[in-house]
């Protein structure tokens, strides 16, 4: 098992989201120290937690292709318990999925942090996210809690020939290389995948069963 490297990421641009917000949009909450205070109120299912939403998605989906940031937006979205994980309104999980694939429609069609930041607040200034729960705007894509997921786990980074090569588990929430993973699949942790032969390496693949929940071939 290897670091986990989705936090830092998620971190990194959470802060980015921020500081372009409070310098192009509005002032943040700051506390004496002329830093932002993330632990004040005014974080949370409004304007800014609609940006940031957006842009964290759209950093993963240029980091890790569109199909695994949906499903990292999912797993953030609930607890190990499989229980919504921030707010206790009803309207919150709407709202941060919407925003969700908001980001993700613009990080495929970008490459670099600056231009993704601006492409997401013209989309904000357009209305085209969510900013706050009285919106009634139903998203209508996939809620499914990570943890009822067959399988869970996603590919992260491939060879310069196409392979899989780093994987993470959505519930365990944990980074794999693939050997380690060809290892528990065969000692039977992970039943929805197998191993194959393929170009003299043995590679993990997804059992087919008709669903389309995982990126890995």
């Amino acid at each position: 098992m290897t670091i986990n490297p989705i936090d830092p990421v998620k971190d990194k641009a959470r802060d980015e989201a921020y500081a372009y917000f409070d310098q192009h949009i509005r002032p943040l909450p700051k506390g004496k120290d002329g830093k932002m205070d993330l632990l004040r109120a005014g974080f949370d299912d409004n304007d800014v937690d609609a940006f940031r939403h957006a842009y964290v998605s759209g950093v993963f989906t240029q980091e890790y292709g569109e199909q695994a940031a949906n499903l990292l937006g999912l797993a953030n979205e609930y607890s190990l318990e499989g229980q919504y994980s921030h707010s206790v309104s009803p309207r919150s999980r709407n709202m941060d999925l919407w925003n969700n694939r908001v980001g993700r429609k613009y990080g495929k069609k970008t490459t670099g942090r600056k231009q993704l930041l601006k492409l997401i607040h013209e989309a904000f200034k357009r209305g085209e996210l969510i900013l706050d729960l009285r919106d009634q705007r139903e998203f209508t894509g996939m809620t499914e809690a990570p943890k009822r997921l067959s399988k869970p786990v996603i590919s992260l980074s491939k060879s310069r020939t196409g392979r899989n090569e780093t994987y993470y588990d959505l519930q365990k929430r944990y980074v794999m290389k693939r050997d380690e993973f060809v290892a528990l699949i065969q000692a039977g942790e992970y039943r929805g995948y197998s191993v194959k032969l393929i170009r003299g390496v043995e590679t993990p693949v997804s059992k087919h069963d008709g669903r389309k929940v995982n990126n890995i071939g």
